[in-house]
């Protein structure tokens, strides 16, 4: 079969379409035909050698995953040959077949598509997890999203909508800030001067949330935005500007927290609680209020150029690869 793989931890210039022995299913697992596969920032650090997970090349890329089953492992039940899934697991998803462990696939909805597939698992479990797990979120609150018209952002907007929050986005620029309202976003803010901008636009009371998946130079002034009691959620690092660090006496005077986001560490070791976040999922894909932006599709040869768009801030919503039509 067929693989995107890491040869060389060099980034995009490293990930070669290669042959690899065919994966199989075993105990506990669901053999996936691959379709579609996401592709997201962890790829973009693991051909880098700098995720938190460095497996040694060569090896395989691909976090998010959609297609049909095609073979069940001893243990599995509620899958059938030929259903359409979603998976995801932490990489080994970009390749004709992969077997991801059982709690980790889920059955894809009928009006939801491979592509729309491979953008839900990682990006909206996610944003779910921030919203819901680690904010707290209400219904009625106020969320701003950093990096409002990627993949995390525009998912992290669909679920804060589905919630019943008001959604603030902020963008690097028009264009962006179309992308973010077309995701559902009730405003949208330039990165320069957002400050001011959504301390206008909330009347001097700022907001309840943010989900910053940006970091840099914006984080301090995502603090002052907070509202007495305001969550900020620290979800990653895309702007590439370094880890921002927090003087702990703006958290006493204003009554604010700041929290981490991990999702992939707290669920992949809680087996049942993927599953659970799916469920939540249902209704809003049901209700239409989550269906995932694809902002470009690829040819399974173009992998790394996706890795390559990725890192050069053209993408917008998920980018998805066809491993086959």
């Amino acid at each position: 079969m067929r693989a995107a793989q890491v040869t060389a931890t060099t980034g995009p210039a490293g990930v070669e379409i290669r042959e690899v022995p065919d994966a199989v299913a075993g105990p506990g697992q669901v053999l996936i035909e691959v379709h579609s596969v996401g592709v997201s920032f962890p790829d973009l650090l693991l051909s880098k050698g700098e995720y938190q997970l460095r497996p040694d090349p060569p090896f395989t890329l691909g976090v998010d995953v959609a297609g049909t089953v095609a073979e069940v492992g001893a243990g599995v039940e509620g899958f059938t040959i030929g259903q359409r899934v979603a998976g995801v697991l932490p990489h080994g998803g970009a390749a004709d077949l992969v077997a991801v462990p059982a709690p980790f696939v889920f059955p894809l909805p009928d009006g939801t598509s491979y592509d729309e597939g491979a953008a839900l698992p990682m990006n909206y479990l996610t944003a779910q997890f921030a919203l819901d797990e680690r904010a707290g979120l209400r219904a009625g609150e106020t969320v701003l999203v950093h990096g409002a018209a990627g993949g995390v952002g525009t998912a992290a907007i669909q679920v804060a909508t589905a919630m019943g929050a008001r959604v603030i986005a902020v963008v690097s620029s028009n264009d962006k800030a179309e992308v973010a309202r077309a995701a559902g976003a009730g405003e949208a803010v330039l990165l320069d001067g957002f400050r001011d901008a959504v301390t206008a636009l909330t009347q001097g009371q700022g907001v309840d949330v943010v989900i910053d998946v940006v970091g840099g130079d914006a984080f301090t002034d995502s603090l002052r935005v907070l509202a007495p009691q305001g969550r900020l959620m620290v979800v990653g690092f895309a702007s590439g500007q370094g880890i921002p660090e927090v003087k702990v006496n703006r958290l006493l005077l204003n009554n604010v927290d700041v929290r981490g986001v991990g999702w992939g560490a707290y669920a992949m070791v809680r087996p049942g609680f993927m599953q659970e976040q799916w469920q939540e999922l249902k209704p809003m894909l049901a209700s239409g209020v989550v269906r995932p932006p694809i902002g470009a599709t690829y040819a399974f040869e173009e992998f790394a150029q996706a890795l390559v768009d990725l890192e050069e801030r053209r993408a917008t919503g998920k980018l998805v690869v066809h491993v086959r039509d």
